[in-house]
């Protein structure tokens, strides 16, 4: 099923589920749900169960080796895939992944990779997961949102796409605030104040704005805002902060080097 208007699009998405019904959901709202109508991206949900080749249209069995649950059939995806994604290597194809708990994990660097790709398709799985045999045929990346497990691949395919969506030009109205946001420079974002100035709490406590937001001077702005990241970066993802602080002694040792060896090029030979 085809979502949106029709034309060329900037960036296509095709997703492969036994539940296209939930597609676009959320997706279908707001500036993301405004871009879709607009042909700025192009969302294909396709029925998994639609390559089915019995009567009761069976896409999974029980799993070799004995255990709980069931495991979705290699013949029946590798139809799917084929069909909607095309031969592997082909041109075109972009990129194909499996959404899993085990896969590498979605981030802001990975978010911009899919962005910057023109087709992007997507294996939502279901049940105890899918038959190997087909990540491997189908040259599959495997995509997690996290260290937790979802009931399907669905809800996870939801997130990627508003990441991906938001990040195409002509989405957001400032293009300037992406680049203020988490992850973006390797930090959390700062903390947002609005109006009024003053605010009081249901508990009567009077909450004011920081003053340097109210002072006018934007290096001080800037400066408060950095600082910030950095405190709640450091105080809650220690994991963040690390890589940070790492590539910071990285660049200063750069600069350093850099102006060592522009100062060698100034000094004057010995006579």
């Amino acid at each position: 099923m085809n979502h949106g208007a029709a034309g060329p699009c900037a960036w296509t998405v095709k997703v492969l589920t036994l539940f296209p019904e939930m597609f676009p959901g959320p997706l279908g709202q707001s500036l993301a749900g405004k871009a879709l109508e607009n042909g700025v991206w192009a969302l294909e949900s396709v029925d998994i169960r639609s390559f089915a080749r019995d009567k009761h249209r069976s896409v999974d069995d029980t799993p070799f080796g004995g255990g709980a649950g069931m495991v979705m059939r290699p013949d029946v995806l590798d139809a799917a895939l084929a069909a909607t994604a095309g031969p592997v290597g082909a041109p075109g194809r972009g990129r194909a992944i499996y959404l899993s708990p085990r896969g590498r994990v979605l981030n802001q660097e990975l978010v911009k990779e899919l962005a910057a790709t023109p087709v992007v398709t997507l294996l939502c799985g279901r049940y105890e997961g899918v038959d190997e045999r087909v990540l491997d045929a189908q040259d599959l990346e495997e995509v997690s949102l996290g260290d937790f497990v979802l009931s399907g691949g669905e809800p996870a395919a939801l997130c990627l796409i508003d990441a991906v969506v938001r990040l195409l030009p002509g989405v957001m109205g400032n293009t300037e605030t992406a680049g203020e946001e988490s992850f973006e420079r390797g930090l959390l974002e700062y903390p947002h104040y609005t109006r009024p100035a003053v605010w009081t709490d249901g508990q009567g406590v009077e909450r004011g704005v920081p003053e340097v937001l109210l002072s006018g001077h934007h290096e001080k702005v800037r400066a408060w805002r950095l600082a910030e990241a950095e405190r709640i970066t450091e105080a809650r993802r220690p994991d963040l902060w690390s890589l940070y602080e790492a590539e910071r002694r990285a660049r200063n040792a750069s600069d350093t080097n850099k102006g060592r060896r522009q100062v060698r090029r100034r000094d004057p030979k010995p006579e």
